[in-house]
């Protein structure tokens, strides 16, 4: 039975080997990547099953994707075949003072196109728990943020809690809707909301007193924050943020806040001074955090042990987390020695 559904969409990831820049390179590295398919890859790996739905094209880049995220034991068997396409991105890894470069190719993709009613949410929430989804998704055409809609409203009528994060995206607001009018029309069906320290400031205009991205993130300015969302949205029951300070491209501080309308709960900070790929860290932080709700783990426990498996993600090429909940647990009881493990 699965636990916790996602839906969004999955993109062919292109990036040159190394830190080369894309004029350089002679050949792209090929893998697959996005946020809610990244959650359900982590939630399945630390033992929770998954569900991601989604559009892809009949072809066999389309199979190709399926697969890549089928390897991982996700269940794959709400993913529609349809559309002509399937989004794209490039990344330029970044390196010291050279930070990395996203380059989309998502207009017209399969998930893009998907109409309300073309989704059996109900067939699929079914004995579900969880369903997850991103500030991304609505951003890619109306047809999408309609379907999140209709998705965040059958979940919320069948009984399942609902979180969403803001991942804001500037690049791909384009159709003419706001991201605060959309996104304030799926909020009052979300219980639990991820961002990260600019998210809740470029979707909903809400800023901390003195609240900048530097060198040491302070984690108490952000209580202020999420105390201005929960007021906007009543229904809201915990909103979680990610903190990341800035050295550069290879040394980033990372850390996180929880707020459950009454008590801010702070974590670790996290020095990583060599990062390997970043991208992908958001979603494994909210995927660490669903599990760690989902299995019971009380507030303070889910944040640290959310904040350590993003944590980790920080060394792993590509999009996905590929940790074990044993490996976060060693992390927060021994610490990031590194020390090799015989």
């Amino acid at each position: 039975m699965v636990l916790v559904v996602t839906f969004g969409e999955i993109m062919l990831r292109l990036n040159p080997l190394g830190f080369r820049r894309l004029v350089q390179a002679d050949c792209l590295e090929v893998s697959y990547g996005g946020a809610e398919a990244s959650v359900a890859v982590s939630l399945a790996n630390y033992g929770v099953p998954s569900s991601f739905v989604t559009s892809l094209p009949p072809n066999e880049v389309g199979q190709a994707a399926v697969n890549y995220v089928r390897r991982f034991g996700v269940d794959t068997s709400h993913i529609l075949r349809m559309g002509e396409r399937i989004g794209v991105y490039y990344l330029e890894a970044g390196a010291d003072q050279r930070p990395s470069k996203v380059i989309y190719d998502r207009a017209h993709s399969a998930v893009s196109e998907v109409r309300p009613g073309t989704i059996p949410w109900d067939q699929i929430f079914s004995g579900a728990k969880w369903y997850h989804f991103t500030g991304i998704t609505p951003a890619l055409s109306q047809n999408a943020a309609d379907v999140c809609l209709e998705a965040a409203q059958s979940a919320k009528e069948m009984g399942l809690r609902v979180s969403c994060d803001l991942n804001y995206r500037g690049k791909l607001w384009k159709y003419g809707k706001k991201a605060a009018d959309v996104m304030a029309g799926l909020m009052p069906y979300v219980d639990i909301v991820i961002g990260n320290e600019e998210d809740c400031e470029k979707v909903f205009g809400i800023k901390g007193a003195d609240v900048t991205v530097a060198e040491q993130v302070s984690p108490e300015k952000y209580q202020e924050v999420a105390g201005k969302l929960i007021e906007r949205f009543p229904n809201l029951k915990k909103v979680s943020i990610t903190l990341r300070g800035s050295v550069s491209a290879s040394y980033n501080t990372w850390s996180a806040v929880l707020y459950d309308g009454k008590k801010l709960y702070t974590t670790a900070r996290y020095e990583i001074r060599n990062i390997v790929d970043r991208v992908g860290s958001g979603d494994a932080f909210t995927g660490a955090l669903i599990y760690s709700l989902l299995t019971g783990k009380d507030d303070q426990e889910a944040l640290d042990f959310a904040t350590a498996a993003s944590a980790l993600k920080h060394s792993i090429p590509l999009d996905l987390n590929l940790v074990s909940k044993e490996e976060v647990e060693s992390l927060l009881r021994e610490g990031g020695a590194g020390r090799v493990q015989r």
